[in-house]
């Protein structure tokens, strides 16, 4: 698990295309691809309702910074009933449309920034990575999270070092409740507004995820936020968020700790719209 190795893995796949998402992973991946043979490696991003915009934001300044060969698509997703419909494997369906939009533009070689850790996980996604010839140059070279985060640092990537896990926006929909562009608005939408309401210490890190149940929504927060918000912070908030719901999302919020994949059910339900 060093960088040495890691080099080693990416200088025997020849000309590379990675999949950049706007998370550690990706974008140490790609500028350590890039560092290397500047001339063989494709930055690609797609861009769909499930990504937020900062996410794309921050591609495009790494991309300038770095001086990437970036290219820009549509993930083409939301085209999918299958993907729209939100079963337990909707990953499987969103790599399957990315990868197709991936090998749409370019036939080189496609990376992932998956790495060890996502291995003890229920990742369908990566069975379309499989499909579809994906490599995963930090899973063969036994780099985990915190190995991605140390190779960040020593590149100089600053603040994307630290950038927390932010998982596609559609993995904060309940399972078998279809996924809808607009919901998706809605839920990043809480998350920028209850993020921006705490009054969190410098360099603090801190969970907000805003969960679409059947039951309702729910908004997820680490436990030293949720114990800082007393009723009268809640019922401001919760009017907040009420008042960009859309309306067959309006009700109550509830907040509550939060727990990682919360939103995912291994008993599916039928999909709601």
């Amino acid at each position: 698990m060093t960088r040495q190795h890691l080099e080693s893995v990416l200088a025997g796949l020849g000309p590379v295309a990675v999949a950049v998402s706007g998370g550690v992973d990706s974008l140490t991946l790609a500028t350590l691809a890039h560092r290397l043979a500047p001339g063989a490696a494709l930055m690609v991003h797609a861009v769909s309702p499930a990504v937020p915009a900062e996410a794309t934001a921050r591609v495009r300044a790494e991309a300038a910074r770095e001086g990437w060969d970036l290219r820009v698509i549509e993930a083409g997703e939301f085209a999918d009933p299958a993907y729209r419909a939100n079963p337990v494997n909707r990953c499987f369906f969103c790599k399957t449309n990315l990868y197709g939009a991936v090998r749409r533009v370019t036939d080189r070689q496609i990376l992932s920034g998956a790495n060890c850790d996502d291995l003890g996980e229920y990742r369908p996604g990566l069975d379309a990575a499989r499909e579809h010839g994906v490599r995963h140059p930090y899973v063969e070279a036994g780099f985990n999270k915190a190995a991605v985060r140390a190779l960040a640092r020593d590149l100089g990537l600053g603040a994307v070092a630290e950038l927390p896990a932010a998982p596609c926006l559609s993995s904060r929909v309940e399972t078998g409740i279809a996924i809808e562009p607009e919901t998706l608005g809605f839920i990043h939408a809480v998350e920028r507004l209850v993020g921006g309401a705490l009054d969190a210490e410098s360099g603090a890190k801190r969970a907000v995820r805003c969960r679409v149940r059947a039951e309702g929504v729910v908004v997820e927060l680490d436990p030293g936020s949720l114990a800082a918000l007393d009723a009268a912070d809640r019922e401001k908030l919760g009017a907040g968020i009420r008042d960009i719901a859309p309306a067959r999302l309006a009700g109550p919020v509830r907040f509550a700790p939060y727990r990682v994949g919360s939103a995912f059910l291994v008993e599916t339900r039928e999909a709601r719209v």
